[in-house]
């Protein structure tokens, strides 16, 4: 059996409701955030000192605080353990082709060799179980959104009649049932590797959780894309207004303010822009993975996940790191 083969369990994907409810979520930026960050920049009167105080307490946030506050998190941790277990694979793939190469084919092995590979391959498999209950009860959010959405009906609250709770199920939102689906099946698929639900079962519970994750990685891309159309359109926006304002020159009408708070959205759109292309990125590392397991590909099925998985957990961790970096930032701030 090729130790390279094994099916790792998926990250948690970007949820439709996490996003916006938990701090450590997959979502680097939150709407709401920036609409209150964008309120509190317009009541500062010297927007070069605000700066500057944000840079200096950016400077006093260690490496190993930052890691502190990731690793708190299960979602940190996750993304912890699929960053060396993908990086544990990438070694055995390595080592894999290097030993299969005509140059080293006909060489014998050290002793010690077979052991080591064997301890990755079980470390490997050992990181795998970890991160798959890790991500237990991944259904329990768009189930609250979903029970939330259930009694706030108006329907109930103006006629004193509740709907069946069927009924809100069947009329939530796509993201959001698609994602509880997931969270059950991928729990199922969990229970199953665990012994407590037959091997068919589980299977056919790792299958259905393929597909939800497939469908709701696709969601994610046109969500992302939207996301950055506007994004781009409000950045364009803000660079007209500076460069009117530079062509204008220093008149009485003129207001160096109002410019400074440009350059500051300008430099925040941009930022943001940044990470929305690495989530795209991370996406389409996930959908590449996920297309093996969904459509049963079996060209270079294990070079291709390997390099794809390390991707998106690099990619994915770079993203929670800047999200515990600012938020420890902040708080030096205040």
């Amino acid at each position: 059996m090729n130790p390279l083969s094994s099916h790792p369990p998926r990250t948690p994907r970007t949820s439709i409701v996490s996003n916006r409810s938990h701090v450590c979520g997959t979502e680097v930026y939150d709407p709401k955030a920036d609409a209150e960050e964008k309120s509190q920049e317009i009541e500062v009167e010297d927007p070069e000192e605000e700066d500057e105080m944000s840079r200096s307490a950016k400077s006093r946030v260690r490496r190993e605080d930052v890691w502190r506050e990731l690793l708190k998190s299960s979602n940190g941790r996750d993304k912890a353990f699929k960053l060396m277990q993908y990086s544990l694979k990438m070694y055995l793939l390595f080592h894999l082709a290097i030993t299969s190469s005509p140059a080293f084919r006909g060489q014998k092995r050290p002793p010690w060799e077979a052991e080591l590979l064997q301890r990755l391959t079980s470390a490997i498999a050992g990181f795998s179980l970890t991160r798959k209950c890790l991500i237990l009860f991944n259904w329990l959010p768009p189930l609250t959104s979903i029970l939330a959405q259930h009694s706030s009906d108006p329907y109930a609250t103006s006629k004193g009649k509740q709907k069946p709770l069927l009924h809100t199920f069947l009329h939530a939102p796509p993201p959001v049932l698609l994602e509880f689906v997931n969270g059950l099946a991928d729990d199922a698929a969990t229970f199953s590797k665990l012994g407590l639900i037959g091997k068919r079962t589980g299977e056919r519970a790792a299958r259905l959780a393929d597909w939800c994750w497939f469908a709701s990685t696709l969601v994610n891309l046109v969500e992302n894309s939207v996301e950055r159309s506007v994004i781009l359109d409000l950045q364009h926006q803000v660079e007209n207004r500076l460069y009117t304002e530079s062509m204008g020159g220093a008149t009485a009408n003129s207001n160096p303010t109002a410019s400074k708070l440009d350059e500051r959205e300008l430099v925040r759109l941009q930022r943001q822009d940044y990470w929305i292309q690495i989530t795209r990125l991370k996406l389409i590392m996930d959908l590449v993975f996920v297309s093996y397991d969904v459509f049963r590909l079996k060209r270079a099925k294990s070079q291709v996940q390997t390099i794809a998985g390390l991707a998106s957990a690099a990619l994915s961790t770079a993203k929670l790191y800047d999200r515990h970096k600012n938020l420890l930032s902040k708080s030096h701030t205040h």
